[in-house]
C-alpha cells in the first residue's frame, strides 16, 4: 500500500497578509461566532456545564487560530467547529467535542500537552495528542515517520476510541471541502481516504461515514467517472421512480393489513459501490439491477422475521441472497436481516429489516454508544478489533510492521466459524487454522499441533468456511513454526508468530553465544566466563563498551548469531585481566592450544538436532547424526552444520577457517528427526516408482518430497527424494533395499563433492 498516512490532509494554516488585517479579523471573529452558534443546536443533549466548557475551548481555539485562514479562503477555526459539529451529530461527550475544537492547536499554534492538561485537565490533552503527527521527531524516511504517526494515532483510539471518531470527522471534513485545494493532491488525499480511513470506519461499524468516505474519495479520485456515473443514476432515479413508489405503497399496504407497525426508508446504492460491482462483475451500468434498496425498521427481534415471511410471500425471493446478521452479528456489531427480491417489471431489490436500536449502531457503529448513553440506555458492542491493536503492539516494535500486521484486519469481509462448545468467532475472509488458534489464545496458538474441521483432519493452513466446526490439538512442546508467517491472515496471529520466534532466537543464540565464548576463554587461559556480580562489574562494562553492546545477554546473542567474534572477546578479558595482574591458567592454555579435538569436548557444541535460529542444518548436504560433521559461524545468521565431505564445507575450512567452530552429536541425537536427499537413477519401467516408493517406507524412511526429471521417453530416469531418517545407519540401509532393486541402476546419498 502507497498511501501516506498523513494526519492532515489540509495546507498548513495559512497566515494572512498585512493588507486590511483589522478588518479581516473582525469579520473572522464574526463567522467563528455565527459557525459556533449554529453548532450549539446540536449540543442540547449536554448539559449547561458541559456546553460552557465547550465554548471555552472554542474561544481557546479560536484565539489559537487567530490569523490563519483555509485554502478556501475562510478562518481556520470554521474548519475544527465542523469537526466537531460532526462529532455532535454522534452525541460525544463533552471532552470529546473540546478535543475536537482544539485537535490542531498542538500541531498548528505551537501549544503544548502540558498547556492543554492545565487549562481542560489530562483527559482532554490526551485525546488532542492522540490526533497530533510526530514531525518533531527524526526518521529515516518519510514512510517511516508516515507509519510512526498511523500507529500513535491507532493505539491512541484503542485506549480511548473518541480519537479516532475525532479523526474521523476530521477527515470527513477535509474531503467535503478538498474542491478548495489543489488538484494536484486530489489523487493521494483520496487513495489514502479510501484505503485507510473508510475501512477504520467500516471496522467500527460507522456506515454512514463509510459510505460518504467512498464516495467523496471516488470523487476526486476518478472526477470523469463519478460524474458520468452520478448522470446515469439521476436518469435512472427518475425512470424508475414510479416503480419504487409502487413497491413502497404495496408494502406499506401489506403491513396495514397485518396491522404491524414499521418505518420503511428507501436506500441508494452509493456511486462508489455501484462503480467497484460493475468492475468486479464486468457489467455496464445497465446490468446492474440491485441499485435500490428498502429498510425495514421494526418494534422487535420477532417482528423482524414476521417482516421477513410477510415480504416472502408478497415478492419472490432471490436464492442464495439471504443473510441472519441478527443470529450472527458482523464483527462491528451490525445486525440486520437482509434478503434479495425479484419485485415489479423483475427488478431486484434488497431489503434490511432491522430494529431501532439494531439500526442506530448500523449507522453509527461504535459511536452509538454515546447514542445510547444519551438516551439512558447501554448496548455492548464488539471491540475486540481494538483490543488486538494493543496486543500486536505488545509484539510489535517497529511502526512499519505494526501497520503491516493492523492493516491486514482492516477490511470487513468475515466468515463465521465455531468451537467445539458452540461458540461463534468472526474471522477475516481467508482466515487459517493457525488464524483460528491464536483468535482463541496465544498459547493455544503457540502448541498447535493439528486440526479438526467439522470432525474431519485439516491442515493447518487450510482456510476456514463459514459455519465450519474447528477443534484445535495442542502439544506443550510444540512451538510455531516459522512457516506460518507465509499463510497466516490476521494481524495478531502474526505478531505473535513473529514475536515468540524473535524471543525463541534471542534466548537460542545467547546459549549458543555462552559456549563459545567459554570455548574462546579456555583458548585464552580462562576457565570459565566472569560471574555476572557486583565484582565483576567495572570487568563486564569495560568489555561492553569495547563491542558495544547495551547489556552482557546482547554481547552473548551476538556472539551466537556470529555479529561478534567469540575470540576477539576472549581477547579482550584476557587483556583486562592481565592489566589486572591475573595471568592465564598454564595447563589449561597448553591443554586447549595442543590437544586433540577429542580431548576439548568440554567446549564443544553438542548438536541436538533442533534447527533454529542459532543452528541450522546446511540444504546443499543435510547432515545427519553418524556424519563427520563441520560447522561455520555465519555473520548475523547463527552456526551453520555441514557433512564434512561437503564441497562447501571444505572451501569454508580453506578461505575462512577462523569461523569454524568444533561441533559433535549429542547422545541423544538420534531420537529426532532430520532430513537427507537421496538420488535414485531407474530404469523407465511400468511400477517402478511403487517398488521404490515401498523400499523406503519399509526401512521406515518418510518421504517429504520427490522431484524427478520429465524424461519419459529416456531409458533411466534419476529421482531425487527427501526423507526423514533418524541417523545415518538409517540412510545406508534405506540405500541397501533400494540397490537390491532390479530396476535401480544407482542409489547413494545427495552431497555436493568436487
Amino acid at each position: 500500500m502507497n498511501a501516506a498516512f498523513n494526519s492532515k490532509t489540509e495546507d498548513s494554516p495559512r497566515t494572512s497578509p498585512d493588507v486590511s488585517l483589522e478588518a479581516r479579523l473582525e469579520a473572522a471573529a464574526r463567522v467563528s461566532a455565527a459557525h459556533f452558534e449554529r453548532m450549539l443546536d446540536y449540543l442540547s443533549y449536554l448539559p449547561a456545564s458541559d456546553i460552557e466548557l465547550v465554548r471555552q475551548a472554542w474561544h481557546y481555539a479560536d484565539k489559537a487560530h487567530t490569523n490563519q485562514w483555509r485554502s478556501s479562503g475562510d478562518p481556520y477555526i470554521t474548519h475544527p467547529i465542523a469537526v466537531t459539529t460532526i462529532c455532535a451529530h454522534w452525541k460525544l461527550d463533552a471532552p470529546a467535542l473540546m478535543a475536537a475544537l482544539l485537535h490542531d492547536a498542538m500541531e498548528d499554534c505551537g501549544i503544548t500537552k502540558q498547556d492543554l492538561a492545565d487549562r481542560f485537565g489530562p483527559v482532554v490533552a490526551d485525546l488532542v495528542d492522540g490526533l497530533t503527527k510526530l514531525d518533531k521527531l527524526h526518521f529515516n524516511t518519510r514512510e517511516e515517520s508516515q507509519a510512526e504517526s498511523f500507529r500513535k494515532m491507532l493505539l491512541a483510539m484503542a485506549k480511548d476510541v473518541r480519537v479516532i471518531l475525532i479523526k474521523l470527522a476530521d477527515r470527513t471534513h477535509n474531503m467535503r471541502t478538498m474542491g478548495d485545494m489543489p488538484r494536484s493532491k486530489w489523487g493521494r488525499i483520496a487513495s489514502e481516504t479510501l484505503e485507510i480511513y473508510a475501512p477504520i470506519a467500516h471496522r467500527l461499524g460507522l456506515n454512514q461515514t463509510y459510505r460518504e468516505l467512498q464516495d467523496l474519495s471516488f470523487h476526486y479520485q476518478n472526477p470523469w467517472r463519478y460524474a458520468t456515473l452520478e448522470k446515469a443514476i439521476t436518469k435512472s432515479r427518475a425512470r424508475r421512480h414510479d416503480l419504487v413508489l409502487r413497491v413502497q405503497n404495496e408494502i406499506a399496504a401489506e403491513f396495514d393489513r397485518v396491522n404491524m407497525s414499521v418505518r420503511l426508508a428507501g436506500r441508494e446504492s452509493t456511486l462508489y459501490s455501484l462503480y467497484q460491482k460493475m468492475l468486479r462483475h464486468h457489467l455496464t451500468f445497465a446490468q446492474v439491477t440491485d441499485i435500490y434498496g428498502f429498510r425495514i425498521i421494526v418494534p422487535t427481534v420477532t417482528d423482524c422475521y414476521t417482516a421477513l415471511g410477510i415480504l416472502h410471500q408478497m415478492y419472490k425471493p432471490v436464492p442464495g441472497k439471504f443473510k441472519d446478521h441478527i443470529a450472527i452479528a458482523k464483527s462491528n456489531g451490525y445486525q440486520s436481516l437482509h434478503t434479495m427480491l425479484v419485485g415489479p417489471s423483475g427488478v431486484n431489490i434488497e431489503f434490511q429489516i432491522r430494529t431501532e436500536p439494531m439500526h442506530i449502531v448500523a449507522e453509527a457503529g461504535i459511536a452509538a454508544h454515546w447514542l445510547y448513553k444519551s438516551q439512558g440506555k447501554q448496548e455492548s458492542l464488539n471491540t475486540k478489533w481494538l483490543q488486538s491493536l494493543l496486543d500486536i503492539q505488545t509484539e510489535t516494535n517497529d511502526a512499519t510492521e505494526f501497520w503491516d500486521n493492523v492493516k491486514v484486519d482492516l477490511f470487513p469481509d468475515s466468515i463465521y466459524v465455531f468451537t467445539p462448545k458452540s461458540k461463534i468467532m468472526a474471522m477475516p475472509r481467508g482466515a487459517t487454522v493457525v488464524d483460528f488458534a491464536y483468535a482463541i489464545h496465544s498459547n493455544i496458538g503457540h502448541h498447535t499441533v493439528s486440526a479438526l474441521i467439522n470432525g474431519e483432519p485439516a491442515s493447518l493452513r487450510t482456510e476456514l468456511k463459514s459455519g465450519d466446526v474447528v477443534q484445535i490439538i495442542t502439544d506443550d512442546n510444540a512451538t510455531p513454526n516459522p512457516v506460518w508467517l507465509g499463510f497466516v491472515k490476521t494481524g495478531r496471529a502474526r505478531s505473535k508468530i513473529r514475536n515468540y520466534l524473535k524471543t525463541a532466537a534471542h534466548s537460542e543464540s545467547m546459549v549458543l553465544g555462552e559456549t563459545l565464548l567459554t570455548q574462546a576463554l579456555r583458548e585464552e587461559g580462562i576457565a570459565a566466563i566472569p560471574a555476572n556480580d557486583e565484582a565483576n562489574q567495572p570487568l563486564w562494562n569495560a568489555v561492553l563498551l569495547k563491542a558495544n553492546s547495551p547489556s552482557r545477554e546482547d554481547l552473548l546473542t551476538d556472539i551466537g548469531m556470529g555479529r561478534q567474534a567469540a575470540g576477539w572477546v576472549a581477547r579482550h578479558f584476557m587483556a583486562l585481566l592481565a592489566s589486572q595482574g591475573q595471568r592465564p591458567d598454564a595447563v589449561l592454555l597448553s591443554q586447549e592450544r595442543f590437544a586433540s579435538s577429542s580431548q576439548r569436548s568440554r567446549s564443544t557444541v553438542a548438536l541436538d538436532g533442533n534447527s533454529n535460529a542459532s543452528v541450522r542444518y546446511a540444504a546443499c548436504c543435510r547432515p545427519v547424526p553418524g556424519d563427520a560433521v563441520v560447522a561455520y559461524l555465519g555473520r548475523g545468521d547463527g552456526l551453520h552444520v555441514h557433512n564434512a565431505q561437503c564441497i562447501n564445507a571444505k572451501r569454508l575450512q580453506a578461505t575462512d577457517s577462523e569461523r569454524l567452530v568444533p561441533v559433535e552429536w549429542a547422545e541423544d541425537s538420534s531420537q529426532k528427526l532430520y532430513d537427507s536427499g537421496l538420488s535414485v537413477t531407474i530404469h523407465n519401467q511400468k511400477g517402478v516408482l511403487a517398488r521404490v516408493a515401498t523400499e523406503l517406507s519399509d526401512a521406515n524412511v518418510d518421504i517429504r518430497r520427490l522431484e524427478m526429471d520429465d524424461e519419459a521417453a529416456m531409458q533411466t530416469t534419476e529421482l531425487r527424494f527427501i526423507v526423514s531418517v533418524h541417523n545415518q545407519q538409517q540412510v545406508e540401509a534405506a540405500l541397501r533395499s533400494l540397490r537390491r532393486i532390479p530396476t535401480v541402476v544407482r542409489a547413494s546419498r545427495i552431497l555436493p563433492l568436487e
